[in-house]
């Protein structure tokens, strides 16, 4: 680890922080929680490597005609007795929200997260292809059914 400093607060506090700010639009907070050496994997998609790069699609998604939400439905600690400075690995059941323009979709996301000396060094998303097409499709759905302004 680089001569970042140790943050104070539990594992699932971090990954709640980095959720709210998420959805709160502020990435550069967000990004605070992560460790230089972060690894950002998604189902089938190549890894992201790098707090710049995945810093870069975070900060990406502040924008007026994109959005991010989510509904956490459970989030659990392991750290088998550990120090901080050895890990822990926090475990998310989640539905997250995406907006694009005037069409929201959920869908339904399993993550795993490392942490060492409370920064964020992996982010694991786990997810179905079909549940996130399906999930598109409703939103499409139902920005055509809204009433026009």
């Amino acid at each position: 680890m680089s001569e970042t400093p140790e943050l104070q607060q539990s594992a699932i506090t971090t990954v709640r922080e980095f959720f709210a700010a998420l959805e709160m639009d502020a990435a550069d907070e967000a990004i605070e929680l992560l460790d230089p050496d972060i690894v950002w994997k998604n189902t089938s998609l190549p890894d992201v490597r790098g707090v710049k790069r995945v810093g870069s699609l975070l900060r990406g998604l502040n924008r007026d005609s994109l959005g991010f939400r989510v509904d956490m439905h459970h989030i659990a600690a392991e750290s088998e007795g550990h120090p901080p400075t050895e890990g822990q690995t926090i475990l998310t059941e989640r539905t997250d929200y995406l907006r694009f323009g005037p069409i929201e979709f959920g869908f339904w996301v399993c993550g795993t997260f490392e942490l060492v000396d409370g920064r964020i060094t992996l982010w694991h998303d786990h997810f179905s292809w079909e549940n996130l097409l399906r999930g598109l499709g409703v939103g499409v759905v139902r920005s055509l059914r809204r009433p026009r302004r």
